[in-house]
């Protein structure tokens, strides 16, 4: 099996299940809140547990909040924020190529009253800075909201520029950050990179689905999106899960201690693919400055779908759109955006690779992508 999936979802790593196996035993499995002293041992693992995680992503423990996913933390983020912040400002900044977890919020704000503002991005998927600063001059900017690597592109966000253009023209507004398809896979400090909240999800770097985290910084003031016993110092109520906190830390640790040497494999595996693919005269639609883990690239005379189905054929797993749309069988919205033409986007696919994919398997998926052409191309 050749899995080239992996901005869906990542396999669970070896380290991850031990993890799981070792959190899961009675000593350490009693409900945090309790006061006896399996309690007393199972809240202090726990929060040994977010000090760790905070540490590795920069943070403070008081900053790190676990969550079940990343979409809660998007919507605990930007509904909470602008739920607190009344008068903060009316209107919110983004773009339309962002996730459906913060564009969905983004439209619930709407019907709310609030008015939503996106910035146009370029053919590299990048918002435009001179569209960033006509929106944010319009003022009355409460929040901000964007992405740092772009889940279907790999398209890097210039986040230093997005940050200090935001902070010169509109200095009170707050930034949320989707940093889910950059973690682990580029270098992530929080307090170094200045964003107010971010969001992370565990089963994209290799842990279980089922855990993320919120990072919200030290002084910003949001509404919980979840109520009920007043946990994690009343952000998120519910019983605290040390195993799947746990789950998430050990797949960071792994991660981060391997960051540079998956990347320079994932480098070699991209611009090999790139280079073969653009030979046989598909085209490749994530920009040259892309993070080398996704390549988005269109097939001239096959529908996504259609390549889609060819490639499983010989066990080979890819996707079309993000796997939160794939189901509704729609061309990609963030290409469109980008300014591809319709049919080319339509015959793309995307390619997403894990530190556990190899040169092999990607000389392989060339072969079969031959095969494909030589049986099915009408010529």
């Amino acid at each position: 099996m050749i899995y080239f999936d992996n901005s869906a979802t990542t396999f669970v790593s070896d380290s991850v299940r031990a993890k799981l196996m070792e959190l899961s035993e009675d000593p350490v499995s009693a409900n945090p809140g309790a006061l006896h002293k399996l309690g007393n041992k199972a809240i202090e693992l726990y929060e040994g547990i977010r000090k760790e995680t905070a540490e590795l992503l920069g943070a403070r423990p008081d900053e790190i909040f676990f969550t079940s996913c990343a979409t809660e933390s998007a919507n605990t983020a930007i509904k909470g924020y602008m739920s607190r912040n009344k008068r903060a400002g009316n209107a919110v900044i983004s773009t339309r190529t962002e996730h459906k977890a913060t564009l969905e919020c983004l439209e619930y704000l709407a019907k709310l009253g609030y008015e939503i503002r996106y910035v146009k991005v370029g053919i590299d998927g990048k918002p435009l800075l001179e569209s960033l600063e006509e929106e944010l001059n319009k003022g009355d900017v409460a929040l901000a909201c964007f992405t740092l690597v772009n889940n279907e592109t790999g398209s890097v966000l210039p986040f230093e520029s997005i940050a200090k253009t935001i902070r010169s023209i509109s200095p009170s507004t707050v930034i949320y950050l989707d940093c889910v398809q950059a973690l682990g896979k580029m270098p992530v400090n929080l307090t170094a990179m200045g964003a107010d909240m971010c969001s992370f999800s565990g089963h994209k770097i290799h842990s279980v689905k089922g855990n993320g985290v919120l990072y919200v910084r030290k002084g910003v003031r949001i509404d919980p999106l979840i109520l009920g016993g007043g946990q994690q110092d009343g952000m998120r109520s519910g019983t605290q899960s040390a195993v799947l906190a746990g789950a998430f830390l050990a797949a960071l640790k792994e991660v981060s201690e391997g960051i540079d040497g998956a990347r320079v494999k994932a480098s070699e595996i991209n611009s090999y693919l790139r280079r073969e693919l653009s030979a046989r005269g598909a085209k490749i639609l994530s920009p040259e400055d892309a993070l080398p883990y996704v390549l988005n690239v269109s097939f001239d005379g096959f529908e996504s779908e259609t390549m889609l189905h060819c490639l499983e054929i010989y066990d080979i797993y890819v996707s079309t759109v993000s796997a939160c749309s794939a189901k509704q069988k729609k061309v990609s919205y963030v290409l469109l955006e980008m300014g591809v033409d319709r049919k080319t986007a339509a015959n793309a696919v995307r390619l997403s690779f894990s530190r556990y994919n190899t040169m092999d398997e990607a000389e392989e998926f060339i072969r079969h992508v031959d095969e494909i052409y030589e049986q099915f191309l009408v010529k």
